[in-house]
């Protein structure tokens, strides 16, 4: 069955939107993994707009199942990332004006920072994934710059609004999948799935986790992070098929 890791970065944002106390998004990550989240993300921001350092100190302490750093690959997170510790980095693009991660990092533009952030990541003891679209030659060239996984970027399937654009996506995220498990990398997926969008993925085996935050955490205003993670992590063992695509 895949995993699910469960992204708390919207709690922070709530919190960041009052500039209060709470709610706590170490509090939310600690009831997603009572609930059965596999792992917690969050996404320490150059501009610090939701997630502070001092939220991912505390998850380092707290987190029993894994943690995972979502960061751009500056001197400044990876001085960050290897005082830490988190037991994986996910290498994103970063834009200040952007509203979330509006796609995957280009490694082959930028193939050389991209890999020494790999290396000096490696060397100390972290796993490193990378978030890129669903694109052959970028998944070949994480390869190369031996990056542990990928992360597929999920957005433009997830976001579409007909369905010709929605096949023609996916069948771009199959591919992805594919030729990633073929190269030996370890293959997520995420960004806009939610509990409508994950039912397509069924007996996409090649997916070792799903990285889903917004839905989750949308979901649990209404219900409680409890239920909300439950009915997540109950979809994704539906997903479970042997058929082959």
């Amino acid at each position: 069955m895949a995993h699910l890791a469960v992204n708390v970065d919207h709690v922070a944002t709530l919190r960041e939107a009052r500039g209060a106390k709470y709610p706590e998004p170490v509090a939310a990550a600690i009831a997603a993994e009572t609930a059965g989240a596999d792992g917690v993300v969050v996404h320490l921001r150059e501009d610090r707009r939701h997630i502070h350092e001092r939220d991912v100190r505390i998850l380092r302490q707290i987190v029993r199942t894994k943690l995972i750093l979502e960061m751009a690959a500056t001197t400044e997170m990876l001085g960050i990332a290897l005082d830490i510790k988190p037991d994986v980095v996910t290498l994103v693009p970063e834009k200040r004006e952007e509203l979330t991660t509006e796609g995957g990092l280009d490694i082959i533009t930028h193939k050389d920072n991209i890999k020494d952030a790999v290396a000096t990541l490696k060397n100390n003891g972290i796993d490193v994934c990378i978030f890129i679209d669903p694109d052959l030659d970028q998944i070949k060239t994480a390869h190369r710059i031996d990056a542990d996984m990928i992360e597929i970027h999920t957005g433009a399937f997830c976001d579409a609004t007909s369905e010709h654009k929605k096949t023609a996506e996916f069948s771009r995220i199959v591919d992805a999948a594919k030729i990633g498990n073929k190269l030996k990398l370890g293959v997520n997926a995420g960004h806009g799935i939610c509990y409508n969008t994950i039912k397509a993925f069924k007996g996409l085996n090649e997916i070792n986790e799903f990285s889903i935050g917004h839905s989750i955490i949308s979901r649990a205003i209404l219900t409680g992070m409890d239920q909300a993670v439950k009915d997540m992590v109950q979809l994704i063992k539906e997903l479970k098929s042997n058929e082959a695509l």
